[in-house]
């Protein structure tokens, strides 16, 4: 099966509100002038976000229960629930929850860091998202909390976007300790966008009831999304592509993303606060993300807000 490009015309369409010309060469920023401590700081933001879906997700509770310590005092967050899953896949969103809070813990013990944000993980936000990548709104809304496919396609959406975040720290440090660590992570950050890709590779011709859309269609799609928040050229792939794109022009099949020598894409922190934020703009917060992420770079940005 093969899902064809769309064309740049009804990516236009989808999305008018996101960019301009002007905006587009306004925020390529490069994360070059960030300290080891803020790229080590920053992520906290993303392992936060997925240590909270996934202990939601597996046992019906967060941080305040399994570690009340590594939260700091932040507020709860807003609409996490145990999601409707499988044996099988319950286990492995489980060693994921458990995985995340070993990396905030990690990256503590680096950085001084900041307490968890407030988080938006309502089945509102993901039905947003969703309807964002169709570009028109999904009847009923998704509900990734609904049933194991939904649920693995709203981790679809996550992890993917803090591997990229590591890959581009990584080439920004100074620090070899500070290198060590960002390796570390980024070792079983892409294991897990690994085993998502491969659990919904294996789904990839199901229908995502009721919607008549394939598994494929919808990762495509958020993939698509994704890359146009981030306004920096192509950094995302869905799990079936066209030849071309497909690892050395020989499959469709796209069972890990990267490029042309199937190398891990990059992206800036500033490229994934407009993703995580779901606008677009380092400077307007939103999506998982109400009041903002926090750290001296996210920080930043909201402080420079027009």
């Amino acid at each position: 099966m093969e899902v064809h490009k769309i064309p740049i015309i009804l990516l236009m369409a989808l999305f008018p509100l996101i960019t301009t010309i002007e905006g587009r060469s306004r925020r390529t920023s490069s994360s070059s002038s960030h300290s080891d401590v803020d790229l080590l700081e920053f992520p906290l933001n993303l392992e936060y976000l997925e240590a909270e879906f996934f202990l939601y997700g597996a046992l019906g509770h967060g941080l305040d229960v399994v570690d009340p310590h590594l939260a700091g005092g932040g507020p709860t967050p807003i609409g996490g629930k145990l999601a409707v899953l499988g044996p099988l896949v319950r286990d492995v969103i489980l060693q994921f929850a458990y995985q995340e809070v070993g990396h905030l813990r990690a990256i503590k013990r680096r950085v001084k860091g900041f307490p968890r944000p407030l988080l938006d993980i309502r089945r509102e936000t993901f039905a947003r998202i969703m309807d964002s990548a169709f570009g028109r709104r999904l009847v009923p809304p998704f509900d990734p909390y609904a049933n194991e496919i939904n649920y693995l396609l709203a981790s679809y959406v996550i992890p993917y976007v803090g591997l990229t975040g590591y890959v581009g720290a990584n080439q920004e440090l100074q620090n070899s300790t500070s290198k060590r660590l960002v390796a570390g992570l980024l070792g079983v950050e892409s294991g897990q966008d690994a085993v998502i890709r491969a659990l919904l590779y294996e789904r990839r011709e199901l229908p995502v009831v009721p919607y008549r859309l394939s598994v494929t269609e919808f990762t495509n799609r958020i993939s698509v999304l994704r890359d146009h928040l981030g306004n920096n050229g192509v950094k995302d792939e869905g799990l079936v592509v066209s030849v071309s794109l497909g690892a050395e022009g020989r499959v469709t099949g796209n069972i890990l993303a990267g490029d042309r020598d199937s190398v891990a894409y990059a992206r800036t922190p500033e490229e994934i606060l407009r993703i995580i934020y779901s606008s677009g703009d380092e400077r307007v917060p939103g999506g998982f993300y109400p009041n903002g992420g926090d750290g001296a770079i996210a920080k930043s940005h909201l402080q420079h807000r027009n």
